[in-house]
């Protein structure tokens, strides 16, 4: 599996958390979504680096736009 750290500026409640987990889970290759109030940042792992561009875009799509913390 391959992780990458997002940095998601207006994650501010448990709706937040709950709506990009949900959203997410749903991309095929997506094997597990964390989400942190704080310090506002979104974990993934992946099955194959070809999916970050799906989490991405599903990210902006949903209103919580990113910046690639780490990998």
């Amino acid at each position: 599996m391959i992780s990458k750290t997002y940095s998601i500026p207006n994650i501010s409640c448990g709706h937040c958390a709950a709506t990009i987990e949900r959203e997410l889970s749903s991309l095929q290759g997506m094997k597990n979504v964390t989400t942190q109030i704080e310090p506002k940042q979104v974990i993934v792992e992946v099955s194959h680096e070809s999916v970050f561009r799906d989490v991405e875009d599903t990210l902006n799509e949903i209103g919580y736009p990113t910046v690639a913390a780490s990998r």
